[in-house]
Order: C-alpha cells, then structure tokens, then sequence
C-alpha cells in the first residue's frame, strides 16, 4: 500500500494546526506530536524522574490533547496547554506510587535538622558558563532524578518550568507556605547531591 507523505508545513501557524485538530485531521494531531513532544517528554521526564513513566506521561498528554482539543478556548498558547496536560498526568502518576504517608498532598510545617545537608562545599570558584556543559546538564539533571518525588515536583514547576510559587501550590494541592519549605528542602538537597561535582580541585588537594 503506498503512503501519501504528510505535509507537516501546512500547519506551520497555530490557528491552522488548531482548525485541523479540531476538524480531525490526522495530519494535525502528527504536526501537533512532532512540534510539542520533545518539550513535553522533557516535562515528564523531570516529574517523573523516571523514563518509562515519561513515555507514558507523553502518550496520554496527546491522547488527551486530541480527543479534547474542543475544550481548548485559546487563552494560552497550544505549548503552555499542553504542558498543563503532561504536567497533571505527571502528578497523578506520582501520586499513585507515592506512599501515603509521604503523599504529595501532605502538608508540611517546617524544615527539621534531617533535612539539611552534610556535606555542602564552596562552589564559587565554578565559572558560571560552564553550566551550560553537556556534561554538566547531564549531571544536574541525574541529581534533580534522585529527588524525592514531594520534592522534586515543586522543583521542576518552580524552578525549571517558572511556575510562580501560587501556581506550584494550586496545581500540587498544597498550601504556600509548604510549597516554600520543599523547595527549600529540593535545593539543599540538590545541593548536597551535585557537591562532589562540584568541588574545588584546590578543595580536594588540600584535603588529600
């Protein structure tokens, strides 16, 4: 059987892609995966700290997104919607291997001794340019994966997606002031994680 290509250029503008999501063109749902996946997979992948969920994270965003493209009123851009997507079927898998008893709905008062790390060093010798490193990213973003999942969500909304702390909270389900406290906690965290990283060779030839 021969296979007509698709012409994904037809719907290089957002209100074209949009009329042909809703018209139910197949082409636009492949424009739409082509164009917004790797941002999404990316989202996900950082929610979930976990590939496999990632990929399911991603397949639902889409399936989602086009069955329910009627309900899109064009308040935000395409992007931002379906990043509100990826990032709720992000939380609703965590929350469903989250524990209980460290549930990501669970409220949080303060930020006990357990919670600050041991072993934190100077980095200010680090050129800040040099974050932009392939292999630096890879390293920061292994360690942003080791986060507990209650701490790992506030991070990458607040942090890396730029939600405002408001908008972290509405979409966790948890009060400000807890939204504050684990990102303080993801930090410290984080921190602690990326110090052997990032210390200073003058740091460690002294203490050898």
């Amino acid at each position: 059987m021969n296979v007509i290509p698709i012409d994904l250029n037809v719907y290089s503008d957002e209100e074209a892609l949009l009329a042909g999501l809703r018209s139910g063109d197949r082409h636009a749902c492949a424009c739409l995966l082509k164009r917004f996946a790797p941002r999404v997979y990316a989202v996900a992948l950082r929610m979930t700290g976990d590939p496999d969920e990632a990929e399911d994270v991603l397949q639902e965003t889409f399936i989602s997104a086009c069955k329910h493209v009627h309900e899109f009123e064009g308040r935000s851009a395409l992007g931002t919607w379906l990043h509100r997507i990826a990032t709720n079927a992000a939380l609703m898998r965590l929350r469903r291997h989250t524990p209980e008893e460290i549930s990501l709905d669970q409220p949080v008062a303060s930020l006990d001794n357990e919670d600050i790390p041991h072993e934190i060093s100077d980095w200010t010798y680090y050129p800040a340019g040099h974050v932009l490193d392939g292999e630096t990213r890879q390293v920061i973003e292994q360690a942003i994966a080791q986060l507990p999942d209650t701490l790992r969500s506030v991070f990458v909304l607040r942090e890396i997606e730029g939600l405002s702390t408001e908008q972290t909270a509405d979409l966790l389900g948890i009060g400000v002031s807890a939204t504050k406290v684990r990102l303080h906690r993801a930090r410290l965290r984080l921190r602690e994680l990326l110090t052997p990283y990032f210390t200073s060779p003058v740091e460690e030839t002294s203490a050898s």
